[in-house]
């Protein structure tokens, strides 16, 4: 994630590589919609909150070095909604 100020406004540009998730079974076609959930919950929240202060000139984070909460899986856990709770997971993370 890189993020800077221009005019009152912060640029931010997160990639994430890969995402594991462990012990969740996903078919092909629920991926799109997990990942679209997270890229949307997260826009969010960056959007609506920001980014720690310590963030707000600039940064370069890797994300094995982001500690996220733990995220309580259920089994019938909607793609849509694991994204939500993957992405406050990693917002946390980024904001600690």
């Amino acid at each position: 994630m890189v993020g800077e100020y221009r005019d009152g406004e912060v640029n931010i540009n997160l990639h994430i590589e890969r995402l594991v998730l462990n012990g969740v079974a996903l078919e092909s076609h629920q991926r799109p919609v997990l990942k679209a959930s997270l890229e949307a919950e997260l826009g969010s929240l960056l959007g609506q909150s920001g980014v720690a202060s310590g963030l707000q000139k600039g940064a370069a984070i890797k994300v094995n070095t982001i500690h996220t909460d733990s995220i309580a899986i259920a089994g019938n856990n909607k793609p849509s909604s694991l994204g939500q709770q993957i992405a406050r997971s990693i917002y946390g993370g980024i904001n600690q």
